[in-house]
């Protein structure tokens, strides 16, 4: 069965009203898609009805025993220019949804500095890598008000902006082409304690694999990025669940370390 277009916008507006009024959904609002393509029409609904500016985009990771069944290995989702802070390493406050999911992701950022060509549907990880101008280090914060929304799986993930409710800029990495980055450390801890450790090395392609993956989705969706706008390039050392009064930190290498507290989302 296709997914409507009426009952694409009837399940935007349910996710989005619950995100307005900082409420939690006990199941999802509507029948499931039966692939990310309609997901992704969901996704587009919510984004023109929540009509605010996107400051960049969340690239998740789709869990490997799922990846022949949706023909990827990753997925997208809108950061809203509203829910990012920029940190210079002090606490910054993120807002999550105690009613629904909430956790927090290490993550390395990409920024945009030249838009692709959004005719171009294929990119080598080199022709990807000329499109950024730097690379920050930063906090996903994820959080939807549909609680099982991870359990549920990548239909739910990408009907829900993705999962996203936030990004923590942090500093960026000097000379990041030659860094090594990908290589490095990054533990999460929760209220001082380890959480998780990883390398971005270890996503297929690493953290470029992500915007190269960004640049070919949207063009296929027919999303003109942007210069500027930050890639989100996906959970190093996983997810890891927080809620309100918990404090995050994420320690790249030594390098860097970064924090935000989350506290609980109020209704708009």
């Amino acid at each position: 069965m296709t997914l409507a277009t009426n009952d694409a916008a009837a399940i935007a507006d349910r996710f989005l009203t619950a995100r307005r009024s900082a409420a939690g959904l006990s199941a999802y609002p509507g029948d499931m898609p039966s692939s990310l393509d309609e997901a992704y029409v969901i996704q587009d609904a919510a984004i023109a009805a929540w009509n605010q500016p996107i400051i960049g985009w969340k690239v998740g990771r789709v869990p490997p025993p799922l990846v022949r069944q949706f023909g990827t290995d990753r997925l997208a989702g809108p950061i809203f220019a509203s829910r990012a802070a920029h940190s210079d390493g002090g606490d910054v406050e993120m807002p999550v949804f105690d009613k629904g999911f909430a956790a927090a992701e290490a993550e390395f950022l990409l920024r945009i500095g030249r838009a692709p060509d959004p005719a171009q549907t294929r990119f080598t990880l080199e022709k990807a890598a000329e499109l950024i101008d730097a690379v920050h280090v930063g906090i996903e914060v994820a959080s939807s008000p549909l609680r099982a929304i991870n359990d549920l799986g990548p239909i739910a993930v990408v009907s829900d902006f993705g999962n996203n409710n936030g990004l923590v800029v942090g500093p960026a990495i000097p000379d990041w082409r030659t860094s090594g980055f990908e290589q490095w450390t990054v533990t999460t801890l929760i209220d001082g304690n380890e959480a998780g450790t990883g390398h971005a090395s270890a996503f297929p392609d690493g953290a470029l694999g992500s915007a190269r993956f960004l640049f070919e989705l949207m063009a296929r969706r027919g999303i003109k990025l942007q210069a500027g706008q930050w890639i989100s390039t996906g959970a190093v050392t996983g997810v890891h669940d927080a809620g309100p009064g918990q404090r995050v930190e994420a320690r790249f290498d030594g390098n860097f370390s970064i924090r935000c507290s989350l506290l609980a989302a109020r209704p708009e």
